[in-house]
């Protein structure tokens, strides 16, 4: 693996971790720049169509891009390879920061308006996608048991048990790692949200899911997870990780104390994602209150409209009897 991947020989600094430093395979940089590009093409291909795109999607989206590159195309991921705290860096923004940015980008919505529409009965790329999903593993990975499973598994199944020393041992284990913090993040913040259609919206039997109330409960309920797995790495006398076992010759970073700060990271990251997913929910909630009262508005105006127009219809004929002495 030592072939294939950097790996830092000095101590890290600030601007050491930050610094542009793709690994020899730069395979998540790769596909990131690829899904950076095909978003613009679908925007400009609206644009070019007559249609709008709002701003602020491209530019979260643009973000959610830019965070991931910035845990695979820096020093971070060098130094993840040899400090625990550094590794916990990229795993919270991976997971639970950069999807994010992604999910509130719109991306599955863009796909929909952007891809041409066939005619009854033909495949295409669009029908496709609207096939997966209504699918049934989309149902089911859609589902918040599912998806909170897997987000919390992320955690307590990876880090407890072997699977981490294993991943971490060749380059593309350790990749693999990455794109599963990013796709299982994905998929949970995908259903919480809701911004994109997802298959709660259109599952009769996962709609009762797509509220906003059940939707800060699925929120809230990953806090204590995240909050119990920082605590214990903080708090242990012994190593949880083993792949960390071996500090660095002359770094003077003791792994026990490393780890101690990891769990410091996964204590207390998880507070910024969550306040930005809490006030955009409520802001949809906010919204979609005023959309009711606003329809329910127009429902009452029109019923007065009515009203009005059918008193006006019984005094005109009334005086049409008056007159006539009926």
């Amino acid at each position: 693996m030592t072939g294939l991947m950097w790996m830092p020989t000095t101590p890290p600094t600030f601007a050491r971790m930050i610094a542009v430093h793709p690994q020899p395979v730069p395979i998540i940089p790769v596909l990131m720049l690829l899904l950076l590009a095909l978003y613009a093409i679908a925007v400009v291909r609206l644009r070019l169509r007559g249609d709008r795109w709002p701003l602020h999607r491209s530019i979260l989206w643009t973000l959610g891009i830019a965070s991931v590159l910035a845990m695979t195309a820096t020093g971070i991921d060098g130094y993840g390879m040899e400090l625990f705290s550094a590794h916990m860096v990229q795993h919270m923004v991976l997971s639970m920061l950069a999807p994010v940015f992604l999910v509130l980008g719109a991306p599955i919505t863009l796909a929909l308006r952007a891809l041409p529409a066939r005619p009854s009965g033909q495949t295409s790329a669009r029908s496709l996608l609207l096939a997966v999903l209504h699918s049934r593993p989309a149902r089911f990975l859609a589902h918040p048991v599912t998806s909170l499973s897997l987000f919390l598994v992320s955690l307590y199944g990876l880090y407890f048990t072997p699977i981490f020393d294993a991943l971490m041992s060749t380059m593309w284990g350790h990749n693999l790692m990455l794109v599963h913090f990013l796709a299982v993040g994905f998929l949970y913040f995908w259903c919480v949200l809701g911004i994109d259609p997802t298959p709660r919206q259109a599952s009769r039997g996962l709609r009762r899911y797509a509220g906003p109330t059940v939707r800060i409960v699925e929120l809230a309920a990953t806090t204590p997870f995240h909050a119990f797995f920082g605590v214990m790495l903080m708090m242990s006398v012994a190593l949880t990780v083993g792949f960390y076992r071996h500090p660095i010759p002359g770094w003077g970073i003791a792994p026990l104390a490393d780890q101690a700060v990891g769990g410091g990271i996964a204590w207390g990251f998880t507070e910024i994602p969550t306040l930005i997913v809490l006030g955009v929910i409520f802001l949809q909630w906010q919204r979609s209150d005023e959309r009711r009262t606003r329809r329910l508005e127009r429902s009452s105006a029109r019923a007065e409209a009515e009203r009005a127009a059918y008193n006006d219809y019984l005094a005109r004929l009334a005086a049409y009897d008056e007159r006539h002495g009926a």
